[in-house]
């Protein structure tokens, strides 16, 4: 919100408008979203605490600001990104031509566990692999955005994007207007739009699948289900019959023509992927290929969310679009490469280590902020599976004020927009401005204790 003591310009008249407000009625305020979020059942579910699953995602009340124009080069640097990761999913599951030309290392590719050979040879409708992507930007002290990972499996929390705006409008209603914030209502019916692009049927039906009540992001799947006004199923409600897919209801069966599936790719069909699956659908990986049931995302498209192959997003850019990247990467280093490996185990304290496939805060150590024994805990692990790891500076997150129990506060934060890929492809104007709540964290992962704010675009 400032650079030095000057406030920077798109916070100007919400910093007046705080001013307004008490300590107290500020706390009452808060008091009050975390509650709306409790009664609208904005919970999720983190399977390691044992003092009780269903949390909340805090939603912290002071909202993070985007001028238009900051907006417009996010905007056009993940249309960019995302044009080229689905040529090279494309590629990887087709001809290969990157990995013959040795722009990215064949090895890489074809070792990650994301990378299906089902796949191989698969033509997804209209030529999308991925129609839902969430990727996390973040933003270092001089004020330039980096992509930080990109998520283009099942990408989560666009749900608590849209509740959170609900709840801070009626915290600051007459600021909407005035400050000329962009809506992110629309976001259910362009997502239901995209998902009924990819079927030539005039009126397909739609289904979201999810693995069921105790999945962390059910809310967020009823949620969508219920916006966009289609069923929500479990894999237990669909059947396959003469390679199509029907869904069972009280009036017998019902075809179903598209599935946006909240089920990682290998649990989706027991037949094709891992035989002890019991949440996705027998068959439906057939049906799939023979052009009968459309599904978002298409199977085989986390090759794209390897954190290895991440590192070669800017090269991938390069080598489909001949562009430059918009949006640069955070500097990466890749353990299986013999050189980043010593430098990694040689500064293993200043570097952030990730392993390649793990989400949501998980596998992850924050040098600077670990203790000894972790450090060498992950010199061993990183030494024994160098293709499992990479690392990274620790960048100097930019901060938002945020309510803490000691007042308002500097904390460091994220930001996941949204893209839908469909006839064209479309960024929701917000995002999800995730915040590490702890004083000086930089984990802003909801499973590790981390909460939310509301993302304001502005018009101008």
């Amino acid at each position: 919100m400032f650079e030095q003591q000057d406030c920077r310009g798109p916070y100007s008249e919400f910093k007046d408008h705080l001013q307004k407000f008490s300590k107290k009625k500020l706390f009452q305020l808060q008091d009050s979203a975390d509650k709306a979020q409790m009664s609208m059942g904005m919970t999720f579910n983190v399977y390691h605490d044992n003092q009780g699953i269903e949390k909340i995602l805090h939603l912290d009340l002071i909202p993070r600001i985007i001028s238009g124009k900051e907006w417009e080069i996010i905007e056009k640097g993940l249309i960019q990104r995302i044009t080229a990761l689905n040529m090279f999913i494309g590629d990887l599951y087709h001809e290969q031509r990157i990995l013959k030309e040795g722009i990215i290392p064949e090895e890489l590719v074809l070792t990650s566990q994301d990378f299906l050979k089902p796949c191989v040879g698969l033509n997804p409708p209209k030529g999308i692999w991925c129609h839902i992507t969430g990727s996390d930007i973040v933003r270092d002290k001089s004020g330039k955005f980096y992509v930080l990972e990109d998520n283009l499996r099942c990408p989560s929390g666009v749900s608590y994007l849209l509740e959170n705006r609900e709840i801070i409008k009626q915290a600051f209603p007459q600021l909407f207007s005035n400050i000329g914030v962009r809506p992110v209502s629309d976001y259910s019916n362009m997502l239901l739009a995209m998902l009924q692009n990819l079927s030539d049927k005039p009126n397909p039906t739609v289904v979201v699948l999810t693995p069921g009540i105790y999945n962390s992001a059910y809310f967020e799947h009823s949620y969508l289900a219920q916006q966009m006004g289609v069923e929500l199923v479990t894999g237990q409600d669909l059947i396959t019959q003469d390679n199509r897919v029907y869904m069972q209801t009280t009036k017998g069966l019902k075809q179903v023509d598209v599935i946006y599936r909240r089920i990682d790719d290998t649990f989706l069909d027991p037949n094709t992927f891992n035989p002890k699956s019991m949440l996705g659908v027998p068959g439906i990986f057939e049906a799939y290929k023979a052009g009968n049931v459309a599904l978002a995302n298409a199977p085989g498209t986390g090759v794209a969310d390897d954190k290895a192959i991440y590192a070669y997003v800017p090269r991938i850019i390069k080598f489909y679009l001949g562009e430059e990247p918009i949006l640069e990467n955070v500097p990466t280093y890749l353990c299986s490469e013999k050189e980043d490996l010593e430098y990694v185990l040689e500064n293993i304290e200043e570097l952030v280590v990730k392993e390649t496939n793990a989400a949501g805060g998980y596998g992850m150590m924050i040098g600077p902020k670990a203790s000894k024994e972790e450090h060498a805990k992950f010199r061993k692990l990183v030494a024994a599976e160098p293709r499992k790891y990479i690392a990274q500076p620790t960048l100097s997150l930019s901060t938002v004020p945020t309510i803490t129990e000691a007042g308002i506060a500097p904390r460091h934060v994220d930001l996941r927009p949204y893209i839908l890929y469909g006839k064209e492809i479309k960024v929701l104007p917000g995002a999800l401005t995730r915040v590490a709540l702890v004083e000086g964290s930089l984990v802003v992962n909801s499973s590790q204790g981390g909460g939310s704010k509301d993302t304001w675009v502005l018009f101008d």
